[in-house]
């Protein structure tokens, strides 16, 4: 099962469900498709972006994560149905590291792998993998200045803040595969995370 936290602007919705009203069954309770995940015997599930998610699905998930507990709970209110996670579920998340990132309360519930970065080669490599209809030179030049950017971002002389990210490099080849020219794919994923003041000198 998988679940992009970071992209949900409801965790109770994503997580818990949703109450419906309907003129012949009148209000009545929807269950989240991760509920029916967690009762699911050696189920896998994914929560991406974990370090994205709203402070409210952390809340929720807190129980749900802990070993000494190990459920969710459909209302807050006392007394209210409690859904045990079943036998041999696993849990796998993915995350950013830093300080702007702050789901450590959540994340210290698991082992942490952490993942180097990929090098030009190694990300020309995914890309062709993930997109092996665009031309694989146009794609070595996205991972170039991908690898680039996190150069000049990580030099002490660079005049760069930050350095492109993997998903952005991903981004970029799906727009090259919808037929964007890589200066128009630019345009899109890559100048609106870099600085414009300072007029020539700018990022």
């Amino acid at each position: 099962f998988y679940f992009n936290l970071g992209a949900t602007q409801d965790p109770r919705a994503t997580l818990i469900g949703n109450v419906h009203f309907d003129k012949k069954k009148g209000t009545y309770f929807s269950e989240a498709l991760f509920v029916k995940a967690i009762q699911t015997p050696n189920a896998v599930i994914l929560l991406d972006e974990l370090s994205r998610a709203h402070p409210d699905a952390w809340n929720i998930l807190m129980t749900v994560l802990d070993e000494g507990q190990r459920y969710i709970r459909l209302d807050e209110s006392d007394g209210q149905q409690t859904i045990n996670v079943a036998e041999g579920v696993t849990f796998v998340a993915t995350a950013n590291i830093g300080n702007e990132y702050t789901s450590t309360r959540v994340m210290d519930r698991f082992i942490i792998v952490e993942m180097d970065v990929l090098n030009s080669e190694e990300e020309h490599g995914l890309l062709n993998y993930m997109f092996p209809h665009v031309e694989s030179e146009l794609l070595k030049s996205v991972a170039e200045i991908a690898t680039q950017t996190r150069s000049e971002s990580k030099s002490e002389a660079g005049r760069l803040s930050t350095g492109i990210s993997t998903r952005t490099s991903v981004e970029i080849a799906g727009l090259l595969y919808d037929g964007f020219g890589l200066d128009e794919a630019a345009e899109v994923t890559v100048y609106p995370q870099f600085s414009d003041d300072g007029g020539l000198e700018s990022e």
